[in-house]
């Protein structure tokens, strides 16, 4: 099953949604409209929140989860992400903040407590250390990542633009569901 309660409480999702039914999103989750959750995906909400913005895509075998509380970290640490970011395949997100329009590359690791602002991008296989802010307005690489360049005029395009493609496919593997259903 892909939508999952868990401890009474149960995934909400925003209009428009396409959730594969090879993944798994549970317990205490919010998404956004139009967002995407590609195959063998995982998004557990079990001991804390996670909140997903509007145009988000979450790609294949990704990874994302929170950090819980305990006396080591007596609040823990939510997952939060913001509106049209695209996470790459096999990322993994844990316990940590995102902004808007963030190209999260494959493969790439954003640990607890990091906040990654407005309009970054994280290079593939990139590790952001714990508590690490990444600031906005750069590409960072590396691990542990590291500013490698300020982002060109065009990576700022791409931001809405990989975001808006990624509704259009959603939106084609929303229809062809509704044309199966109804021919079944």
């Amino acid at each position: 099953m892909t939508i999952r309660t868990f401890q009474g409480l149960t995934p909400r999702l925003g209009e428009r949604n396409y959730i594969d039914p090879d993944c798994v999103v549970l317990g205490d989750v919010e998404l956004g409209d139009d967002c995407s959750v590609w195959p063998m995906t995982v998004i557990r909400g079990d001991m804390h929140r996670i909140r997903i913005g509007a145009r988000t895509s979450i790609q294949d075998g990704s990874v994302l989860h929170i950090t819980h509380a305990s006396d080591f970290n007596p609040g823990g640490y939510p997952l939060t992400v913001g509106d049209d970011v695209t996470i790459g395949h096999k990322a993994i997100l844990h316990g940590c903040t995102l902004g808007n329009r963030i190209l999260v590359g494959m493969g790439a690791i954003v640990m607890d407590g990091a906040v990654v602002e407005d309009e970054v991008i994280i290079a593939a296989g990139a590790v952001v250390t714990p508590g690490k802010t990444l600031g906005s307005g750069h590409v960072y690489a590396g691990n542990p990542a590291k500013p490698l360049r300020e982002l060109k005029g065009s990576e700022r395009e791409f931001f809405a633009y990989t975001a808006g493609n990624y509704v259009k496919l959603k939106d084609q593997y929303l229809a062809d569901n509704q044309e199966s259903d109804h021919k079944g």
